[in-house]
């Protein structure tokens, strides 16, 4: 007997859970629920499939629906587009899935890093598979971390974002950032479900953090592409940012986020005496090496 995918599986059920159903078009009658959200029959109803097929599919029973019945089943569900590639990841696991081989060290293009290092008014940096921080620029560094200074293992967003203290307070809004990100992770781990080093930091996520546990749970699948961000930074104080998220020419496993301060007075003092500090730390830095070579 094939193994159910429960991935697919959960990744149905909270969907479904997550819609209400008056907005769906689905008349209330005076009927008792035992569950949030849409019942199977009436997911299977709006996606225009029998409910024994949807039931065996959302059991994880059913793995090799048409791309009709997934686009069907995702607009019944209302997913977004991170959300329905995602439930195609899932739906339709790559060739060699269940065999767990030994993960390839990503590395930016030394253009890349370069291209980096010149943006002096940007924060800049990549992440690559399951979230690990590729490369980072001044800026970004004295932003967020120094991502460079720690051990491998531990250069990714999630686990810094999740784990660290400072991350908390860094962010003004710590739950929805953090959440967001173990949604990035979530998606990621859709591609690559039998990824060793994915599955070795959920596990330790899991093991560490109730918030972690919960948003893992929840299924969630994020995309980043633009957005802003509300920090409260220990030497600068309050400020925004904007952020826009760029798929790498070449490298699809690859991110570029550039963050520039928000358009208002307050973030735009707070960034430029952050760019001045870290120059004249950095300047301090390379003349204390001079000295002392």
């Amino acid at each position: 007997m094939a193994a159910r995918n429960t991935d697919l599986a959960d990744f149905l059920r909270t969907r479904r859970a997550a819609i209400d159903p008056a907005s769906a078009g689905i008349p209330q009658r005076g009927a008792y629920r035992r569950v949030p959200g849409l019942r199977r029959e009436e997911v299977a109803l709006l996606a225009g499939v029998s409910t024994d097929y949807y039931t065996r599919l959302e059991q994880g029973r059913q793995v090799s629906p048409s791309d009709a019945v997934l686009e069907a089943v995702a607009s019944a569900l209302r997913l977004d587009q991170a959300e329905r590639a995602h439930l195609f990841h899932l739906a339709r696991p790559r060739t060699g899935q269940g065999r767990r081989t030994p993960p390839t060290v990503q590395r930016v293009r030394p253009a890349v890093q370069r291209m980096l290092d010149s943006l002096t008014d940007q924060a800049a940096f990549v992440l690559g598979r399951r979230t690990d921080v590729l490369a980072t620029n001044h800026l970004a560094r004295a932003l967020l971390a120094d991502f460079d200074a720690m051990p491998h293992r531990e250069r990714n967003l999630t686990r810094w974002a999740i784990l660290e203290p400072a991350a908390r307070a860094l962010y003004t809004d710590w739950n929805t950032v953090a959440a967001e990100i173990t949604g990035m992770l979530r998606l990621d781990a859709g591609r690559r479900p039998d990824d060793p080093r994915t599955a070795e930091l959920v596990g330790e996520l899991a093991m560490k953090s109730e918030h972690f546990r919960r948003w893992w749970a929840d299924h969630r699948v994020v995309e980043r592409t633009w957005g802003s961000k509300r920090f409260n930074h220990p030497l600068v104080g309050e400020l925004s940012i904007d952020y826009e998220a760029l798929t790498l020419p070449g490298e699809p496993d690859q991110t570029l986020f550039l963050y520039l301060p928000a358009d208002d007075a307050v973030s735009g003092d707070a960034w430029r005496l952050l760019a001045s500090w870290h120059a004249e730390n950095r300047t301090r830095t390379a003349t204390g090496r001079q000295t002392a070579g």
